[in-house]
């Protein structure tokens, strides 16, 4: 058993920021529901407690509260934003509003108090941190001394007088805080006292072990799509169960160029799979005829997906388990409970074909062995498990593929289209020598026609969107700047190759507020 800080959900849409920050110090973190019981958390017997930010205040009629009995533990614990919130209305302090949002840079400044603290240990009596809320401390429970304090929260950082129990108004999760990782880190490791023994490595050796247990003599299928999460899923799984594990690749139509040749090429002479390839291309396209709503795509592409794999796995008779590349990002950004006893806080992003989405009717118990990763943690696994390194470092590619890369209705024409100028940033990016610096490249097919001029003749024909950003976690992402001569090569490569366009546009929206995807 690994030594293991719980993150309480409040709501937070970036609660994974906090788990990931956790296990950068080399300690496992769980995402488990804000209205967990301190009988479950002693049964989970974690070295402390992080609760995050949320989008409810506590002044609301049902507000979202930490169980009273979590204070009387004696596990350390590290409230963020709202949950600095929720610790000063547990102790009878005083929340109010600030009067308008406060979002974005801000001085923190600590107090003597602050500066000998162990929580602020190794960082500036004055240092920037990120804020983002709408409500502040206005009165310090009896209980508690000030840490820190900044213009616009008096009340900005605190510590209980007698118990490891502290509160920051500010996101130290986020990198626009730079000493940010500090403070979590000086929680983790000094005043929960965690030694730090997570690591891709035992993850690895521990899963391949639970696994085997688990599954027994029992088949296995898989469904490969070309990206990293299911081949990661089907390597750690050949490890575990060998020729057991069986392998399928759905070809919808919607697939990079060469995806399923990288696919296997990936898998050959690597690991010792059954790989089969489903082709539906003409089932996909005929359910998404005439459809242009972003989630009614999503909906019909799972639909025909489980269809089509369900088809596919009569053929392996007797197989008990379905395997899924599901990780934590798919979780939450698909509104879904990290606890089935719970409900989830978070709002529903974007529906995920692999969560949730698979009928009972199948017959398969899940397998999901990557369910509570991050995707960089993913890759971490792949290299140690052998996968080849270029494919490891490949960019996510979304599982309803290019349906959700081309904006509006989706027929072949037009999938083609976004095909070939995809290629065409993908190569350019590679030759370039960026591939590995940014996370994400891809072109979107636009539902805009403009005029042009080519060869002196009028056109009037489709734009294409080129977005590229850079990321730690894919929660949040900024815009990459391309080089000026990357940007012209991959528009004019765009234009000249790509039959039907005649204008490229470059996406310099960050997520927040955009998502990474346009569908």
């Amino acid at each position: 058993m690994h030594e293991t800080i719980l993150v309480l959900n409040f709501g937070a849409q970036y609660v994974q920021l906090i788990a990931r920050r956790v296990r950068e110090c080399g300690v496992y973190s769980q995402i488990v529901p804000f209205d967990i019981t301190a009988d479950e958390v002693r049964r989970l017997n974690p070295q402390g407690l992080i609760f995050s930010g949320g989008p409810s205040s506590v002044n609301d009629e049902n507000p979202r509260l930490a169980a009273p009995a979590l204070y009387e533990l004696g596990i350390p614990i590290l409230g963020i934003c709202y949950g600095m919130q929720n610790l000063a209305a547990a102790f009878n302090g005083t929340v109010q509003s600030a009067g308008h949002r406060e979002y974005g840079r801000a001085a923190l400044h600590l107090t003597p108090d602050g500066e000998t603290s162990p929580l602020f240990r190794n960082t500036p009596k004055n240092q920037q941190v990120w804020m983002s809320h709408g409500d502040r401390v206005t009165r310090l429970p009896a209980d508690f001394t000030i840490l820190g304090t900044s213009e616009s929260s008096p009340i900005c950082a605190v510590k209980h007088k007698t118990k490891d129990i502290y509160g920051v108004q500010y996101h130290p999760e986020v990198v626009h805080s730079p000493f940010g990782q500090t403070i979590i880190g000086n929680f983790v490791k000094d005043i929960c006292t965690s030694r730090g023994d997570w690591s891709m490595k035992n993850f690895a050796a521990e899963t391949i072990e639970r696994l085997r247990n688990e599954i027994g003599n029992d088949q296995v299928i898989c469904g490969l799509s070309g990206g990293v999460d299911s081949a990661v899923v089907a390597a750690i799984l050949s490890k575990a169960i060998g020729k057991r594990l069986k392998c399928i690749l759905v070809d919808n139509g919607l697939l990079r160029r060469g995806e399923a040749e990288a696919v296997r090429t990936a898998f050959e002479g690597h690991f010792d799979i059954d790989l089969h390839t489903a082709g539906a291309a003409d089932e996909f396209f005929a359910d998404l005829a005439g459809i242009t709503e972003p989630q009614e795509k999503r909906r019909r592409i799972g639909h025909r997906f489980i269809d089509v794999f369900a088809q596919a796995a009569k053929e392996f008779n007797g197989a008990k388990y379905l395997a899924q590349g599901t990780i934590y990002p798919d979780i939450i950004e698909s509104g879904q409970a990290l606890h089935q006893s719970h409900t989830s806080a978070n709002a529903t992003i974007k529906l995920h074909h692999n969560v949730g989405g698979l009928p009972e009717k199948l017959g398969f118990q899940l397998v999901e062995p990557l369910r509570e990763l991050f995707k960089d943690e993913v890759r971490q696994l792949g290299i140690e498990l052998g996968l080849p390194e270029d494919f490891v470092w490949r960019h996510p590619f979304p599982g309803p593929g290019l349906a959700v890369r081309c904006i509006g209705e989706v027929t072949r024409e037009k999938i083609e289209r976004v095909r070939q100028a995809d290629a065409v940033v993908i190569e350019e990016i590679r030759c370039a020598g960026l591939y590995r610096s940014v996370s994400q490249v891809f072109a979107v097919l636009l539902p805009v026609k403009s005029v042009g001029v080519m060869g002196d003749g009028r056109t009037y024909e489709d734009a294409v969107a080129v977005r590229c950003v850079t990321t730690d976690d894919f929660m949040t992402a900024d815009w990459s700047p391309l080089p000026d001569e990357v940007l012209r090569k991959i528009s004019t490569r765009i234009i000249n190759e790509v039959k039907g366009v005649n204008r490229v546009v470059y996406d310099i929206s960050s997520k927040p507020p955009a998502t990474i995807e346009w569908e």
